[in-house]
């Protein structure tokens, strides 16, 4: 007998920002992001891995940003210049369009919605692990926005906490070709267990 790479019981996808701000046309980081987006048939994919884990019975795990109001990071000591960027933006703004899930991804009966993160890392000062864990889950598979940032720093504490970690590369997407190559080619192998693309993970679930 060969042993499942993937056992329903013990799989998660992080799916992570799936914000109409990032996915969707219209949305206010759409234009940056569509290169790399279009290029890898990024919506496609997504919608392929959302249909595939739920068939196989793997859990969702949406991992969302923190939605903008028009006050964050007035009194913070410390913001980076990615928050203060995206606050005067507001980018995931409270109560917008943006803000919303791209209706191909809206989370399901059954799905876990993680509380939101401040800045990069699922894991940061959200309930991430604890959920991961209860729902006995030691295996994560990350889609979702953007390569870079919050995929990256989730998928790196996510192996610093003992998971298995698989980045699948054409499920996400970042500013630039140069900033996916850097994600997936020069960093991912300090941290991913296993770097495929979709169709190499359709193979396996």
């Amino acid at each position: 007998m060969t042993t499942k790479v993937y056992p329903a019981d013990a799989t998660g996808i992080l799916f992570i920002d799936p914000y109409n701000d990032f996915l969707s046309e219209g949305g206010k980081l759409w234009p940056r992001l569509k290169e790399t987006i279009e290029a890898n048939n990024v919506l496609e994919h997504l919608r392929q891995i959302v249909a595939a884990a739920r068939s196989a019975g793997i859990r969702m795990f949406v991992v969302p940003h923190h939605k903008a109001e028009p006050t964050d990071f007035a009194t913070w000591k410390h913001p980076t210049p990615y928050q203060l960027a995206s606050a005067k933006l507001q980018v995931f703004q409270k109560g917008s369009w943006g803000g919303e899930w791209h209706p191909d991804f809206a989370p399901k009966e059954g799905d876990v919605v993680i509380k939101e993160h401040w800045a990069q890392n699922g894991f940061a000062n959200t309930d991430l692990d604890q959920q991961l864990k209860q729902h006995g889950v030691s295996r994560v598979i990350l889609i979702g926005m953007v390569a870079n940032t919050c995929v990256e720093a989730t998928a790196r504490f996510a192996m610093e906490l003992g998971y298995h970690v698989t980045l699948v590369t054409d499920a996400t997407g970042a500013f630039g070709p140069e900033m996916m190559h850097a994600a997936h080619v020069l960093n991912a192998p300090t941290f991913a267990h296993a770097i495929v693309t979709t169709s190499e993970l359709l193979a396996s679930l």
